[in-house]
């Protein structure tokens, strides 16, 4: 559709709120949400950085590294980087982020670091004056996830799995409803799988670099059991890896554990293709939290004094987004704008305490 028909359309679609999501008869009855904790757009759309490669402070064996991931054409980088994302992904579903082409994605919130990026993604704005910090406190605010979790036929059929253990206060989980697996948190209930046990009896003895962040294959392990068990119908995975090896200065297992979730997602969209209950119908929306720092130093670093902080970037495919592939008209987009796609592909109008970033135009058809 021409971008003038597609505002026309946008403001028809929020000016009749649920009705006009309603008639739209989606294919999408699932929807899962991933994050990846501080991967810059850079990496995203060019791969590995030669600049970083090159510096011996970040990387213990520039050879492997440049073995692994480095060509001198940045399409090529950026496919050994992220094979899934750039072979099945870009094929599929629409990309958008990449500065080159003044293709923007951008946070709303001041501080330009976790918890207000979570909240931005998950409330659908940003609330700068409560949300300053990563402290542990339960977030005031409702999430999207909250409020799908409140509607007719999604009662019990939302859940959470996160790698860093504040994501119970983001998601409020007290007061939300659903269940949030996060931190070094365990399987739980009455009739745990085998799977499950020996999930829990690992997690104890495989240490963490982090006291605060477990790996991400236990995130990625417990998710997947959750879906085989329980089927939700909304999921929200968050890895943390790629942020805290950055916050290290540890370049290599930055871009490592990139490629890793990469492969996370890649065996995730296997999974769901391979279940009835999820095959053909459902959307999976990807998108990272906050952005970080350019030079050698400033990379391992990100807030509101860090250029770049601010940018990030999103990533949508599913059986009702049309295939655009990498995005590259000039537009320019924000990460508020998550929440209420998100439950518009689910025929949901969703609606925040606050005002919410519309939805966004061409991810639904």
């Amino acid at each position: 559709m021409r971008p003038k028909f597609w505002l026309l359309f946008l403001i028809f679609t929020i000016g009749n709120g649920s009705r006009a999501f309603a008639q739209r008869k989606l294919k999408t009855e699932n929807v899962i949400l991933i994050t990846l904790d501080g991967l810059r757009w850079r990496e995203l759309f060019s791969g590995a950085d030669a600049d970083l490669l090159r510096d011996k402070d970040y990387v213990d064996d520039r050879e492997e590294l440049k073995n692994l991931f480095w060509d001198e054409d940045p399409l090529v980088r950026r496919q050994k980087l992220l094979p899934f994302i750039w072979s099945t992904v870009a094929n599929t579903g629409q990309l958008y982020g990449n500065r080159q082409y003044q293709n923007l994605v951008n946070l709303s919130n001041r501080h330009h670091f976790s918890y207000p990026g979570y909240n931005e993604i998950l409330t659908g704005f940003a609330d700068d004056d409560r949300i300053d910090s990563n402290d542990k406190k339960e977030n005031p605010n409702k999430t999207v996830l909250e409020f799908i979790n409140q509607q007719k036929g999604f009662r019990k059929k939302v859940a959470a799995f996160g790698s860093w253990d504040v994501f119970p206060f983001i998601l409020n989980a007290r007061r939300a409803g659903f269940p949030v697996n996060a931190g070094f948190s365990v399987a739980t209930g009455p009739q745990l799988s085998e799977r499950e046990k020996f999930l829990n009896q690992l997690q104890s003895q495989i240490p963490s670099p982090w006291g605060s962040v477990r790996l991400d294959a236990f995130t990625q392990h417990y998710a997947l059991e959750y879906l085989r068990k329980h089927s939700p119908r909304v999921m929200y995975i968050a890895y943390g890896e790629t942020d805290d090896f950055a916050h290290d200065g540890q370049y290599d297992a930055y871009l490592k554990s990139a490629h890793q979730t990469d492969a996370f997602i890649k065996d995730l969209w296997a999974w769901l293709q391979k279940s009835p209950k999820y095959k053909n119908k459902t959307t999976l929306l990807i998108t990272t939290d906050h952005g970080r720092g350019v030079s050698n130093g400033a990379w391992r670093q990100h807030g509101s004094k860090i250029s770049e902080a601010d940018q990030t970037w999103f990533i949508a495919f599913g059986p009702d987004t049309p295939a655009l592939g990498e995005v590259k008209q000039p537009q320019q987009l924000y990460t508020n704008q998550i929440a209420k796609t998100l439950a518009a592909l689910l025929e949901l109008n969703y609606t925040g305490e606050k005002p919410v970033g519309e939805f966004m135009v061409g991810v639904l058809p």
